[in-house]
């Protein structure tokens, strides 16, 4: 019963946007849409929010115009999505990385590291053939270097949550537990 409550009471939304970052597959836009409902704050997917601004899919960025104008489209479309009252919103994999998405982030919003171990990765990109980065690649050897190089630099986010394979509703409930820890920590 204490669960329920604490799934249906009245939660008190952040004062600043939260970001959702980490790796492709490890659970950004399923658990921000979730999130989103239980702090009853709109909901923000940075890459369909650049394919709107670009008028095509990411696979087609990639495809025609490469990383880099992918990247610079992504900072652009993080930027602005930063601005205005708080929300949820999910990243790409790459968009913390970037130097200066990140710092931006920093400034305007509260960073959460959703992490999950390589097998879980592996298992949930498979249904979705649509990943630029492991196109032509054999995934697994290229999401373990893509783990080495960005764990790092998503440990810098300022929550980290594993996203694992626990039920979606566990990890939003150890979001909203954490978030209320670090509210009541901060409080005067």
């Amino acid at each position: 019963m204490g669960h329920d409550k604490k799934r249906t009471g009245k939660i008190k939304p952040p004062a600043q946007p939260l970001v959702l970052v980490g790796l492709m597959g490890v659970g950004k836009t399923t658990v921000g849409r979730r999130l989103a409902r239980r702090l009853s704050l709109p909901f923000v997917d940075a890459d369909t929010e650049i394919e709107k601004a670009a008028g095509c899919s990411i696979a087609d960025i990639f495809e025609y115009h490469g990383e880099e104008s992918f990247r610079e489209g992504e900072r652009r479309v993080i930027k602005r999505i930063l601005e205005g009252p708080p929300k949820i919103i999910s990243t790409g994999g790459g968009a913390f990385i970037d130097p200066e998405t990140r710092t931006r982030i920093r400034a305007r919003a509260l960073s959460i590291w959703l992490r999950a171990d390589l097998d879980t990765v592996l298992k949930r990109v498979k249904r979705n053939n649509n990943r630029p980065l492991l196109m032509g690649t054999d995934p697994k050897a290229t999401l373990r270097r893509l783990m080495a190089e960005r764990d790092p630099i998503y440990a810098e986010a300022d929550l980290t949550i594993d996203s694992g394979d626990a039920a979606i509703e566990k990890v939003v409930d150890t979001i909203v537990a954490a978030l209320s820890e670090r509210a009541a920590g901060q409080a005067p």
